[in-house]
């Protein structure tokens, strides 16, 4: 499984000739580092003198970050998991009329999955900015910029998670999946850019 790799190792077998972690796996890590450096700043601001007034919210936030730092681990191998099960798919045998129609629903059924795995992290990426901008705001001011990384962080994870999002669009016949997931899509573009700026522009060194 990639997420036992050590970085190095996941480093190495992304640069290799595998297309096994791609640009979908590494969204998600970009997404799980994101979560990571959110409850970094609200680690460090638990406990701490002159930040009394956020630590309830900054304890929620540590539970919240961990949450989906979790959940993005699990999507690095999810998104290989579901390039995979398009290949094998395309591998099927279609020789007789029965075999090429059961590849083709395998070739859709897959293809469909590997669209939802990283249209689901960039909705959370997304959904986690809000917690990125509460330690960024209220949050110990030494690490505002750790908070600030985060906001880039998971801004990256939602535009790559939703260009593997769009490439695979492309394989899909079900007209209204592809109608339901881009109008999703393109509402996630819209407002991605827009909360990175406005979280970023409360960065105060």
């Amino acid at each position: 499984m990639l997420i036992d790799m050590n970085v190095k190792e996941f480093l190495e077998k992304t640069a290799s000739n595998s297309p096994v972690p791609g640009g979908g796996s590494v969204a998600a890590l970009s997404a799980g580092v994101a979560a990571a450096l959110a409850e970094m700043v609200a680690n460090l601001t638990v406990g701490k003198k002159g930040y009394e007034d956020a630590q309830e919210e900054m304890k929620e936030i540590v539970i919240k970050g961990a949450n989906y730092r979790n959940e993005f681990v699990k999507d690095i191998d999810k998104d290989s998991d579901a390039f995979n099960e398009v290949m094998a798919a395309f591998k099927l045998p279609k020789e007789t009329d029965e075999e090429k129609e059961a590849r083709k629903n395998a070739i859709q059924a897959g293809s469909k999955n590997a669209t939802l795995v990283p249209l689901l992290v960039a909705k959370n990426a997304f959904e986690m900015m809000e917690i990125i901008e509460k330690v960024v705001e209220k949050g110990n001011k030494n690490a505002v910029t750790d908070g600030a990384v985060a906001a880039m962080m998971a801004r990256t994870a939602v535009l790559s998670a939703l260009y593997n999002v769009k490439i695979n669009l492309g394989s899909i016949k079900d007209e209204s999946f592809v109608e339901e997931v881009t109008k999703q899509m393109e509402e996630l573009e819209a407002k991605v850019g827009e909360v990175e700026s406005r979280i970023l522009s409360k960065v105060k060194f």
